[in-house]
């Protein structure tokens, strides 16, 4: 056993953490064959499976899911009679989008300012990285004092629910006693941050047709239905004259009781232009956390560049709605389609294909987890935990809520604001996960302290 102190232990690793992480990035592990090879993600997979293996993990598997990605599972046993944690991240990344807009190859861990750029450095592969280091760390303190579960899906950002159905499938493999979720952030650099709320999430496709084909403009426009105009004005009705979501059916009046998000610090950390107004009523954290958002990812149209004087005969757009808790997402898809119906005009022909959905999920803070939490955040980072909502959806948590009803569920992570997840360059800061591997070991101990009997594993 180690003599120095658990903080020392866990700086000493972040070297290791930094080369782990320069491996992963490397991956292109977009879980999208159309804009990289599968290929990619299989390597990805391989490598963490090696690397749980590597730690003591037994079990060590990649499951296939019905998806068609690979989640990777291993168990690491604990003490007779100790508890189970169950650690998730994810693997696999959002496309680099502009590459000509990284200021470094996005799959090429690169330290600039401070900060470790690559995609996926902060979500999630730096959360792997994260529960790596903690685990390590305790080994060199005597050894994890309780079962550790680990699961990184292959697929979370396509949002196509393959580790959800594994999981329902095959209830027994992920029980546990707690689960930590390590796929949020804090909620500014230097906060100790839990996460209590996500929204949860549904996107549907949907397509206007109006003529048989395409028509000269000069020729027929002005009589002809344009089924791209027919597109802009349905979307445009999904708001209101301020920009908030006004969809039939969603209640947009919910209220955020928690940590106050301040104006001007969300217009710096969202990079509002100057002039540009925010969308909306309520205060931001409302706007974030406990209200419904709809976005148009997407529209298939002409591009400028090449566009012909022509009515369109067809259009299409793509079209989120993320959805608070206490909201049911198939609701809010049924609810998004007879809206969209509804709004189509001059008859024109409109099919809507839901192509992924999640529930919202909220925990309770008051469950013992979040004391043991708390009591580890307040010694890695000084300072008391803050707890808040985010936007975002991790559809996982709904399921592992629903199948483990008595599990706690804790949800942190290295996607602060400035670490532009989704965006190009993205970035992680090392000192981040540095206090947050230290926060998770000090949350194992004292949890497996706290809870000197847990369920079977």
């Amino acid at each position: 056993m180690s003599s120095v102190p658990l903080s020392e232990t866990v700086a000493s690793l972040i070297p290791r953490a930094r080369t782990d992480l320069a491996e992963l990035v490397s991956f292109a592990s977009v879980a999208d064959e159309r804009q990289f090879p599968r290929s990619e993600s299989q390597k990805a997979a391989a490598w963490i499976a090696e690397a749980l293996r590597a730690e003591g993990f037994e079990d060590v598997a990649l499951l296939d899911t019905p998806d068609g990605t690979q989640s990777v599972y291993g168990l690491l046993p604990g003490p007779a009679g100790a508890p189970t944690v169950l650690l998730y991240a994810h693997y696999d990344v959002q496309p680099p989008l502009d590459e000509s807009r990284w200021l470094s190859p996005p799959f090429e861990l690169t330290e600039r300012d401070g900060r470790w750029y690559g995609r996926g450095a902060a979500d999630c592969k730096g959360g792997l990285v994260m529960h790596l280091t903690a685990l390590r760390a305790l080994r060199a303190h005597g050894g994890v004092p309780l079962n550790v579960k680990v699961i990184v899906e292959g697929s979370e950002e396509q949002g196509t629910a393959g580790l959800e159905v594994y999981a329902e499938e095959h209830p027994d493999l992920l029980t546990a006693d707690a689960i930590v979720i390590g796929d949020t952030g804090n909620f500014r650099v230097g906060l100790p941050t839990v996460t209590a709320s996500l929204r949860g999430m549904v996107v549907s496709e949907v397509r206007v047709a109006t003529l048989a084909g395409n028509l000269h403009s000069g020729q027929f426009g002005g009589a002809a239905p344009d089924a791209l105009a027919a597109l802009i004005q349905m979307l445009a009705t999904l708001r209101d004259p301020s920009g908030a979501t006004t969809v039939d059916g969603l209640d947009n009046s919910g209220e955020w009781t928690g940590l106050a998000y301040d104006e001007a610090d969300f217009r710096r950390d969202a990079k509002v232009l100057d002039g540009v107004e925010l969308i909306g009523d309520g205060t931001v954290a409302d706007r974030l956390w406990a209200r419904p958002a709809v976005t148009v990812l997407g529209i298939d149209a002409p591009a400028v560049v090449g566009a012909t004087p022509s009515v369109q005969a067809e259009a299409g757009a793509l079209v989120s709605v993320r959805v608070p808790p206490g909201a049911d997402a198939a609701k809010a898809a049924e609810a998004l389609e007879n809206h969209l119906r509804a709004a189509a005009p001059w008859g024109a022909r409109v099919e809507v294909r839901q192509s992924g959905s999640g529930q919202p999920f909220a925990a309770d803070t008051g469950s013992p987890a979040y004391a043991s939490m708390a009591e580890a955040m307040r010694e890695a980072y000084g300072q008391e935990m803050a707890i808040v909502g985010q936007g975002g959806s991790i559809p996982l948590c709904n399921t592992l809520a629903t199948l483990y009803p008595s599990a706690e569920i804790l949800l942190i992570g290295l996607s602060e604001p400035e670490a532009q997840i989704h965006a190009v360059n993205e970035s992680v800061s090392p000192q981040e996960l540095e206090r947050l591997s230290l926060t998770e070991a000090l949350f194992l101990r004292r949890y497996a302290a706290a809870h000197p009997a847990g369920q079977e594993s």
